[in-house]
């Protein structure tokens, strides 16, 4: 009976192996495999190849392509479009480092018993929900001379002609710009540092409370070490939009009065200077940059928190320890 059996599966062709339950298993499985690594190939890598190619040729969209080296790079670095748009980034940096910090503020409150709390988390994530290009244009009205925010701060008394012209005054316009930003996107970085504190057993706060700790030591010796992984994710998110921000700027004043960011200027010279090899280098740039920043940030969360991994058994060994070395100091004193 084996024998026949054997002789029988033996005699089975690829159709009728690819309609069995083995053969459909590997077909799901292959295809699991392959679909998404060649999606990935074609929209992603091969692209980016592409433009890593174009980025040593001084060529348009159509026409001869000249082979000109790393001409192309020196030219990010010494045109002065291309390197005072690269500054305008610290601005973003800036606004980057006030907005986590306001969102892990109202992510901290939130995350415990608040009245309304819910309804104050709907309304801080409502603007990361709006489009960009919706915002810019609401934006672009908000700052205009007489209308909203003048409007504003004159019912608190001051006077207009006194008031700077908020998107052409290049002493602020960037700032301004850069206040955009902070408002639409520190509601969803409070998203997930609410999500991440919440994480937290609640176990170390009623300990902590015992002993006499208060809001502000839960928070730099259970919260802040328990959350540094998802601090780390919103501070590359945060540099990494920083060096890419393009919306606010295009289209709330279109480049001008100082305000192109690096990703404003490297669409002007791809799509109205027709440099595409130029706008290559550029983009290639910036990832290079992205990559670095990514790799000290890494780097400095390191070291800058005493605790390696967020899985090691070890961390809340040490979390306690600095709790209880601080609670004992405290006592001490009294």
């Amino acid at each position: 009976m084996q024998a026949k059996a054997k002789a029988i599966k033996k005699k089975r062709t690829f159709s009728q192996w690819l309609k069995s339950r083995d053969g459909q298993k590997v077909l799901i499985i292959t295809a699991f495999m392959v679909i998404p690594l060649l999606l990935l190939f074609v929209f992603t890598y091969l692209p980016f190849g592409k433009m890593f190619s174009f980025s040593f040729y001084d060529m348009k969209y159509v026409g001869q392509r000249k082979f000109v080296g790393l001409k192309n790079y020196v030219k990010v670095f010494t045109r002065d479009d291309c390197f005072k748009a690269l500054g305008l980034s610290l601005y973003y940096m800036l606004g980057a480092v006030i907005q986590l910090g306001i969102a892990l503020y109202f992510a901290t409150i939130l995350s415990f018993k608040t009245r309304g709390g819910s309804v104050f988390k709907g309304l801080m994530f409502f603007p990361y929900l709006i489009n960009g290009i919706a915002i810019g244009f609401i934006f672009k009205f908000f700052y205009t001379r007489g209308f909203v925010f003048d409007t504003v701060l004159h019912w608190f008394g001051f006077n207009l002609e006194n008031l700077p012209y908020w998107l052409k005054d290049q002493r602020i316009n960037n700032f301004s710009l850069v206040g955009t930003s902070v408002w639409r996107y520190f509601g969803q970085n409070m998203v997930l540092f609410i999500g991440a504190i919440m994480s937290v057993d609640s176990e170390l706060y009623e300990a902590a409370m015992l002993d006499g700790a208060g809001k502000f030591q839960q928070f730099k010796y259970i919260i802040l070490p328990s959350i540094k992984t998802i601090i780390l994710l919103n501070v590359i998110l945060s540099i990494s939009g920083s060096l890419s921000a393009f919306e606010p700027p295009y289209v709330i004043t279109s480049g001008a009065n100082g305000t192109g960011t690096y990703f404003v200027v490297m669409h002007e010279i791809a799509h109205t200077q027709q440099k595409v090899g130029l706008a290559s280098a550029m983009a290639i740039v910036l990832l290079i940059i992205i990559f670095i920043a990514t790799i000290i940030q890494r780097l400095l969360f390191k070291y800058v928190f005493v605790s390696g991994e967020d899985d090691n058994p070890k961390d809340a060994i040490r979390r306690e320890r600095r709790l209880n070395r601080y609670l004992k100091h405290k006592a001490h004193r009294r």
